[in-house]
């Protein structure tokens, strides 16, 4: 039987009929939400097996899509528009996506196992410990790299990026490469030998993976900080996960050079 927390989806619902409304997202993006339904549907069924393992292929699919906004018909507004942080930074630009949420969405409401069932006291303890480390060793090869330099500051757009960085970007990728992929891969090697080192190792890989686009010094930056983000998540939980991982992005962007140094 399908258990899921209506009020939330309900929530939910408004909310996209709301940006369908004033013309944030047009009907092509409706499939991608039918798709997802569906999707949410055959992995909560319990009896036939294969009917899961099509859902959970669908929901992939349809993640990866939506991570690299391919899929038509959602229109983000930009709400920083190629701004220098610094003098000698590469220009930013950030966008209030209504497609990447989704996937967040869809692993809360369907997948409420990713959360982990660690106490507030284990969370807090991992995320302080994690983040410390995570950005010694992150931030530290960044400015070895010659890709950051210190750079003290606070902006004003930094309130708008702070609540776009946490809620939109933060917690839905620590919802599907931590509580997803890593979780998922943990609870299917239990039996083997290391199997949650390697579950902690295949999702940080595909995190480092998936900044490519900025270059190999990114790549190994994000693999290292996914490592990190897998100890949060592994003794203390998503939220953890999310401090840790939330934690790095403030201190990148307050204290060092953002996003990093024009060539």
């Amino acid at each position: 039987m399908l258990v899921m927390p209506w009020p939330y989806l309900t929530l939910l619902s408004a909310g996209y009929v709301l940006a369908l409304t004033y013309g944030q997202i047009s009907p092509q993006a409706s499939i991608a939400i039918i798709l997802l339904l569906l999707a949410g549907f055959a992995v909560q069924q319990q009896r036939a097996r294969y009917g899961r393992y099509l859902g959970h292929a669908l929901f992939i699919v349809l993640a990866l899509t939506l991570a690299l906004h391919w899929w038509p018909g959602f229109h983000s507004a930009r709400m920083i528009d190629q701004e220098r942080f610094t003098e000698n930074a590469v220009p930013f630009s950030m966008y209030l996506n209504l497609d990447k949420p989704l996937i967040g969405f869809w692993l809360l409401l369907i997948c409420p196992w990713i959360i982990g069932s660690h106490s507030l006291a284990q969370a807090l303890k991992a995320g302080a410990l994690t983040l410390g480390l995570t950005a010694i060793v992150t931030l530290g090869g960044a400015w070895l790299l010659g890709i950051v330099e210190w750079s003290p500051k606070w902006p004003p757009q930094a309130w708008l990026w702070i609540n776009n960085n946490l809620l939109l970007v933060t917690l839905v990728e620590e919802a599907l490469f931590r509580g997803y992929l890593q979780g998922g891969l943990s609870q299917r090697f239990q039996n083997l030998p290391y199997g949650e080192h390697l579950a902690l190792l295949i999702a940080s890989l595909l995190f480092g993976l998936a900044h490519w686009g900025a270059g190999w010094e990114w790549v190994l930056l994000a693999t290292l900080a996914g490592a990190g983000y897998g100890l949060a998540y592994r003794f203390g939980g998503l939220a953890a996960a999310i401090a840790t991982h939330f934690g790095l992005n403030l201190l990148h962007f307050g204290l060092f050079t953002y996003p990093m140094i024009a060539t």
